[in-house]
């Protein structure tokens, strides 16, 4: 009996004690955990839903209307072209305004172009704007080493599930208005992190009637094509 004793006092209680102790410990920073990787997630999920509203909007502003898929989307990145308009010379500089608005004068007609191939000739004491058509993948997303145009369509961090898109005309007070969303849910975003957290911050979200997710832009009403984390 003495020897059982000395065995459960020195042994096998202590074990049991710091089992339970990790056991709490762990109970308290698993939630503290999880919404570190979820915010760090976000951040990603979020960049990726940035990405396609500004290409969306690029989109509209060629077309007049958003793009109803994501490989659409990513067809105008690689091969479409925008018009850019490109500023010549500086309102600021008063002789070049000057000699420009002479031109103008002596020759009323005188086209963007034209004076845009007397600017490339030499004549640069002039100021005029000139629209360009520009290809897309020349203008967007420069200079970003995290951007990469194959990746748009799927959810990060889910093993390839993929965004959900869809684009509309909605009438509203009398006017046709284009519209657009692109959601992902957090059941694909935070795939591989606790099961149960994530089915309790789906059940919080959808009792308060906010989506389970990430989601930017709206077919069901304008709402200034904004994101659900803004």
């Amino acid at each position: 009996m003495k020897i059982l004793k000395k065995v459960l006092t020195y042994f096998i209680f202590p074990v049991i004690i710091i089992g339970l102790a990790y056991a709490i410990v762990q109970s308290v920073m698993e939630p503290v955990n999880f919404n570190k990787a979820k915010e760090a997630r976000e951040a990603v999920g979020i960049q990726r839903l940035k990405d396609i509203r500004d290409l969306q909007v690029a989109f509209k502003s060629q077309y007049g209307r958003f793009s109803p898929t994501v490989d659409s989307l990513k067809d105008f990145y690689n091969n479409g072209k925008i018009k850019l308009v490109m500023q010549i010379g500086s309102q600021d500089d008063s002789l070049a305004v000057d000699h420009t608005n002479k031109l103008k004068r002596r020759n009323p007609r005188i086209t963007p172009q034209q004076m845009y191939e007397m600017y490339i000739h030499g004549d640069r004491q002039l100021v005029f704007q000139i629209e360009r058509d520009t290809l897309v993948r020349q203008t967007m997303f420069l200079g970003r080493e995290d951007f990469n145009i194959d990746s748009l369509a799927f959810v990060p961090f889910s093993g390839g599930d993929s965004i959900f898109m869809a684009s509309a005309v909605k009438t509203v007070s009398g006017v046709k208005v284009p519209l657009f969303e692109a959601s992902m849910t957090y059941k694909s975003l935070l795939r591989g992190l606790d099961r149960q957290l994530i089915i309790n911050l789906d059940a919080e979200r959808e009792d308060t009637g906010r989506f389970p997710g990430l989601k930017v832009g709206s077919i069901d009403a304008p709402n200034n094509n904004a994101g659900n984390w803004e």
